[in-house]
Parts: C-alpha cells; sequence; structure tokens
C-alpha cells in the first residue's frame, strides 16, 4: 500500500539507529533494516543477544523467530549470556528453535509451512578446522551458504529479503556470496555497512571452540540484502559461461573450485564442489528414481541438490 506524505508520520527510518513509523494510527518501530511489523526468521543465533535487540526495540518479540543449531543446554553452557536473553526472548513471545540446521531449515517442522518478510544470517561460519585461507575451509563456507541459500529463496513471502552480515575482506570475500545466491535465484539489491553498535546488546561471539563465548574482531564488514528474483539464476549461468546441454548435464564432471588467485576480492572466485564419486548413470538413475517417489527431502546435501536441479532443467522439466 502507498501511504501519501500527509498519512504518514515518521519518527524514524530504514537507516536510522532506531525509530517509529505511524501509519494511519498503527505504530511500526524500526531498528536498522527491521521493523515490527516483519515476520524475522533468525538463522544461526549464538548467544541470542541480536534477537534480544530486535524485541528491546520493538517492545516485543511475538514477530521474531530465532533459531540456532545447538540445544537448549548447549547454549546455556557455551554463553554465559545466553540463558539471560532467551528467558526475555520468550516473556516478550518469541518462537524459540534449537537444532536447526540453516542448510536444511525448509523441513523442520515448526517452518516448513512458513513464510518470512526478513531472514537474518549474521556472520555465518562452518566452524574452525584451520585456517580462514585455506581453499577446503572456503569451500565448507560456501557449502553451508549454498544450503542456506536455498532454503531462504523458499521462504521469503512477497518482497521479503534475505539478509547475511558478513565481513567484506580477504579470505572472507572469496566465499562470494552474490554468486552463491544467484545460483538459489536471489539477487543482490542492497549492501550496508554493518556497526554492532547500531544493535544494543548484541554481542557478535566466535560460537565454536573453547573460546566460544569471546568476541570475534569484526574489521570491515557489511549487511548483503537479497530477494528473489527468478531471472537471477540464469544471469548467473550468462556471467559464467554455462550452457548446459542434454547430454553435458548427465555425463560432464562438476565444475571443479578455482585455486585462490593473490588477487582482490572482486578477482577472486570459487565455485561450486566436486561432487562425490558416482558415475554419471548410476547419479542419473538414482536421481530419477526419487523424483518418481517425490523424495526430494533425500537430496538435502546442497551438491546433490545443485546437480538434481541442472538435471531438472536439462529436460525442460516444472
Amino acid at each position: 500500500m502507498v501511504v501519501e506524505g500527509s498519512e504518514r508520520t515518521r519518527l524514524g527510518s530504514e537507516n536510522d539507529d532506531e525509530g517509529e513509523e505511524e501509519i494511519e494510527g498503527w505504530r511500526k518501530k524500526w531498528l536498522r533494516h527491521y521493523a515490527s511489523h516483519h515476520q524475522i526468521l533468525l538463522v544461526g543465533e549464538g548467544d541470542f543477544s541480536f534477537s534480544s535487540s530486535l524485541a528491546s526495540a520493538f517492545g516485543s518479540a511475538s514477530n521474531v523467530t530465532a533459531t540456532s543449531l545447538d540445544h537448549y543446554d548447549a547454549l546455556i553452557r557455551k554463553y554465559k549470556k545466553a540463558k539471560s536473553n532467551l528467558g526475555k526472548l520468550n516473556k516478550r513471545g518469541a518462537s524459540l528453535l534449537y537444532r536447526v540446521d540453516a542448510t536444511r531449515m525448509k523441513y523442520n517442522a515448526d517452518l516448513r509451512v512458513r513464510k518470512f518478510d526478513r531472514i537474518i544470517f549474521n556472520f555465518p561460519h562452518a566452524g574452525f578446522h584451520g585456517k580462514e585461507d585455506n581453499v577446503q575451509l572456503i569451500n565448507m563456507h560456501r557449502k553451508l551458504m549454498y544450503g542456506f541459500f536455498w532454503n531462504a529463496s523458499q521462504m521469503l513471502r512477497a518482497d521479503g529479503e534475505v539478509h547475511v552480515s558478513h565481513k567484506t575482506e580477504a579470505p572472507y570475500c572469496h566465499w562470494n556470496l552474490e554468486e552463491l545466491a544467484s545460483r538459489n535465484s536471489l539477487k543482490l539489491i542492497d549492501q550496508t555497512a554493518f556497526e554492532s553498535k547500531n544493535y544494543p546488546g548484541y554481542h557478535h561471539k566466535r560460537g565454536d571452540g573453547s573460546r566460544c563465548d569471546e568476541l570475534f574482531p569484526l574489521g570491515p564488514c557489511s549487511t548483503f540484502k537479497f530477494r528473489f528474483y527468478p531471472g537471477a539464476k540464469e544471469k548467473a549461468r550468462e556471467v559464467l559461461g554455462e550452457s548446459m546441454t542434454h547430454n553435458n548435464a548427465i555425463h560432464a564432471e562438476c565444475r571443479q573450485i578455482y585455486e585462490i588467485p593473490h588477487s582482490t576480492c572482486y578477482d577472486a572466485g570459487f565455485r561450486l564442489v566436486p561432487l562425490p564419486g558416482l558415475a554419471p548413470e548410476q547419479h542419473y538413475a538414482d536421481v530419477e528414481r526419487r523424483r518418481s517417489v517425490g523424495d526430494l527431502y533425500l537430496f538435502q546435501d546442497p551438491q546433490h541438490l545443485e546437480y538434481l536441479r541442472r538435471l531438472v532443467d536439462s529436460f525442460g522439466r516444472p
């Protein structure tokens, strides 16, 4: 609905730290890019301090669904303030979900029929398994993000957005979030600097290992905003020079990961991880068998999902 200026009293904006908007007597509260009228899904919460910050700004958390990969007891052990933050969120009416995998969340019993205005994943990380510039670790991060984007793209309301806050310097920029999102029909619409001070009470915790409750250095970072755009996937294929045919969709090997070049983040790139070693005919037969019974849930591994989608596209099937 378009609201004329005379009907709209603005006391803040999406770019303000905090504010309010009144439309026809209905007051909406904002904290940066998020408002009390948005249905918000938060993925991969640490000590739930970001969710708590939103709830405090809104005065309610009835529009907030906050999730963690950890179960409740693990969260209480890992983070000193987790119990307090969870208690506040619960009192304010938030929906709190545990053991939610970002790469499978669409199939979670409490989420599979829900749609959201904002899906937020702050500083995603696949775990500390070596140096951050290690090719294999970067691939782990990319696999996580590919799975997340695949799920999130199917959980948005009309004009909904997926927000990922992420470091922008090397080696983190080599994750190539825009490419991974575009392969899942999500188009980058905005990138804005992220500052934790804009979210009072938010603590960006490491989340893993013996120092899980410690803050990690942010450095330059941004919030990347994506919207569903069906043409994004085809555009990505054009940019990368992909032209899949009936034959090579089945028989060609998956593209290999590029080695990181010694260049800026804007030049470097990775592609999708190779698939496990099934012979093409075996893999195709397995895809056909599972498609015939509608068992897409068994294809939750992002690598298999991408291969499956390519096969479907190559045959022109819906």
